[in-house]
């Protein structure tokens, strides 16, 4: 019997600590809490890592305070385009859905995707109509808008018009949800879901549903869920590098996650961070922005949850 573990991010696309009120801080960090509660109580049950980490993505799927689903960001026409992807490391299976407009969760989508085994990944008003069939719930584009998303996208296009958008907060910018896991039977995954960035170009496809980029799971060695500018994790293959990093040069996590998101990707000056978990149980949250939404439950059944550099114990 293995070790169970469980970790999870909701972007790195953090606000300053002044930005919002600390009720609203407080409520994003009891979002985080309830997405590891339920991947949480998955794993203590026996479940799979495969089940737990989509539990885990749904909560943050379904709140206001994270960029994917609900609450997701709007593109340069004002629209919802959603991503997301989830990875079994047993079997190295994957299933993505991307550019969907009618999803409500996402990561149900790609989950079907991956189960029907016909394609890795749906695109489009076909990733629509494939969740449909499936008896997914389908909503109104306008189920995934929030005022947050709305004055965000107002901000990312003033700094087009001033040419500063290189300057804008990364909360302006992007965030991503995602969720990494090792069950007891040993077996480990990862699920990643996102709205893109705000003021992205329409039809733009980012990491989140590119298997090896930003998800990736495979067993005895590790799990990875990625959050940041998705251009540069496709092409640094980030998930793929964390894994390979260890395989091949013996890295512990913590050194091959931190390597390639603080040294490799620094030249680029873009906001990176991750979250993994490897097959003894460790886990490894690196990022190099002000905050990472992020969380993770111990093998020994604790609980943290953290926003910026304080880290929060939770019950």
């Amino acid at each position: 019997m293995s070790k169970i573990a469980l970790a999870i991010h909701g972007g790195c696309g953090v606000m300053a600590k002044l930005d919002l009120r600390e009720e609203e801080w407080t409520a994003a960090r009891a979002d985080l809490h309830r997405s590891l509660q339920a991947g949480w109580a998955v794993l203590n049950a026996g479940g799979s890592a495969l089940d737990a980490v989509q539990a885990s993505v749904l909560v943050m799927e379904d709140s206001p305070h994270f960029n994917a689903g609900y609450g997701a960001a709007l593109n340069t026409d004002g629209e919802h385009e959603l991503d997301a992807s989830i990875m079994d490391g047993r079997t190295l299976e994957a299933g993505a859905v991307t550019l969907a407009r009618r999803i409500r969760n996402p990561i149900k989508a790609a989950r079907r995707v991956m189960e029907k085994g016909e394609a890795v990944l749906l695109g489009g008003s076909s990733a629509d109509e494939f969740a449909r069939a499936e008896g997914l719930d389908i909503v109104e584009p306008d189920y995934f808008t929030t005022e947050r998303r709305v004055r965000a996208l107002a901000a990312m296009k003033a700094h087009a018009a001033a040419g500063t958008a290189v300057k804008a907060s990364e909360a302006e910018k992007h965030g991503t949800v995602g969720a990494v896991a090792l069950d007891r039977a040993g077996h480990l995954a990862a699920a990643t879901s996102t709205g893109g960035y705000n003021n992205k170009p329409a039809g733009r496809i980012g990491d989140t549903p590119i298997v090896g980029a930003g998800t990736y799971a495979r067993d005895g060695i590790c799990a990875v869920s990625g959050t940041g500018k998705g251009e540069f994790f496709i092409r640094y293959a980030v998930g793929h590098e964390v894994a390979s990093r260890m395989n091949y040069l013996g890295e512990n996590l913590e050194k091959a996650a931190t390597n390639v998101i603080i040294e490799d990707l620094k030249p680029h000056e873009i906001g990176a961070g991750l979250v993994a978990v490897a097959a003894d149980g460790s886990i490894a949250a690196p990022y190099n922005t002000d905050g990472m939404f992020r969380g993770w439950v111990t093998p020994e059944g604790q609980f943290f949850v953290a926003t910026h550099s304080e880290v929060f114990a939770v019950s």
